[in-house]
């Protein structure tokens, strides 16, 4: 049951592309499928408070996470010279969390106290590289003891004449499935009892269904700045809340959180880097969200890449984020059994946070240890910590491989 507060690292993946071509005048470019790229990213997470939802917004909210992400990047040319790029990506997650464990405390069960996520993913891309423009679709596929998502995208782009600026779309839909275990005090003999824990086969499950829809504009304009713009449009209906999330009310009495069946969602972007001279890059970020659920969000990020050597390079980073509560958001024992929908999920509260860290990077020419194919290594560090004292560092690395 992986609810993790994480947050947004910088840890992104480079795009490099290579190819062979022969000499001659044609430009014949080599068809045959090869490896162009090869990535693994480890983290390991750690966070601790005092607001879990699962006991009604107060209570530990210690969490250990350890994740590792790989990825291959294949690239060809048809016989029409268009470009393609194969992705194929697996993740797997490993958290143990103390707070999940209280759906039962009455027992020890492996689906709440630890659990484990996978999510392989698959990406075909074809690009006219004379034209600019290119198409890509994708599946998804992720699950954990109770959660199970498939996921479905498209997209498209295309550069203007001079190359300086692009446009890409992209549409995502998600079909998900939650797994509706409840607290332990609110199940009946048909699902278990006060202290059973029943067959997990036996639980009912119910939707969740996610279209995204994804735009973004960037521009060059001139060596020194590019810009991004980036605009989300979301919808989500069914069931949207956690049924093990308790909520207590001010009268003492006990109940799973209750949330809207529909969310639609708004978030802005912009993005910028500045290149100043050969060894200083800038990069900001400022991001907006709304959604109907009365919550509004402020992001602003700003990272500075500085190179010591041509192959070595150090990056602080600094990001504040501050959101309103949503309209459904109460603290323990403050929701009224009149509100039509109620929650103590601190995720939905009013909040804000920060998150600083470093990043180091190695590329040498000759590869790492002197092998060639090892062509980058990246080292990050990030503390993150929000006025309502959770608190969490984060320790990633990420190889690159050509």
């Amino acid at each position: 049951m992986r609810r993790i507060c994480l947050v947004v690292i910088g840890l992104y993946l480079q795009l490099l592309h290579s190819f062979a071509q022969t000499t001659d005048t044609s430009q014949y470019k080599k068809r045959k499928l090869s490896i162009d790229e090869i990535n693994f990213v480890g983290s390991y997470y750690h966070q601790n408070g005092n607001n879990s939802a699962v006991t009604g917004g107060i209570g530990t909210e210690k969490l250990t996470d350890y994740s590792a992400y790989f990825e291959c990047k294949l690239i060809k040319y048809n016989k029409h010279s268009r470009k393609i790029d194969i992705n194929a990506n697996v993740g797997i997650d490993y958290y143990t969390s103390a707070s999940s464990d209280k759906i039962n405390p009455y027992t020890i069960s492996s689906a709440s106290h630890e659990d484990v996520r996978i999510y392989p993913s698959f990406t075909y891309a074809v690009s006219n590289e004379k034209k600019g423009s290119s198409m890509n679709g994708g599946i998804s596929w992720s699950h954990e003891s109770d959660y199970e998502s498939f996921g479905m995208a498209a997209g498209l782009s295309q550069k203007t004449a001079n190359r300086n600026s692009e446009f890409t779309a992209k549409l995502q839909v998600y079909l998900d499935k939650v797994k509706m275990i409840l607290p332990v005090e609110l199940r009946t003999a048909a699902t278990g009892g006060l202290y059973g824990y029943p067959n997990e086969f036996k639980y009912p499950r119910k939707q969740r269904n996610t279209l995204s829809g994804s735009f973004t504009f960037s521009h060059v304009f001139n060596q020194r700045l590019q810009m991004l713009w980036l605009l989300d449009v979301t919808a989500q209906n069914g069931f949207l809340g956690l049924p093990f999330h308790r909520v207590y009310f001010n009268n003492g009495k006990l109940a799973n959180e209750k949330l809207p069946s529909t969310r639609f969602k708004i978030p802005m972007a912009v993005r910028g880097s500045y290149f100043s001279g050969d060894r200083l890059i800038f990069r900001g970020m400022y991001r907006f969200y709304s959604d109907d659920w009365g919550l509004t969000a402020h992001t602003a990020d700003i990272e500075l890449a500085c190179k010591i050597t041509p192959f070595f390079s150090v990056s602080p980073f600094y990001r504040f984020y501050h959101q309103e509560a949503a309209d459904y958001f109460a603290p323990y024992q403050q929701h009224l059994l009149t509100d039509e929908y109620y929650t103590s999920n601190y995720d939905l509260s009013a909040f804000s946070s920060n998150f600083l860290g470093a990043g180091i990077r190695l590329a040498p020419p000759k590869g790492i240890l002197g092998i060639r194919q090892w062509r980058m290594i990246e080292l990050r560090y990030g503390y993150y910590r929000r006025t309502n004292g959770l608190h969490a560092n984060i320790v990633s690395i990420q190889v690159k491989m050509k």
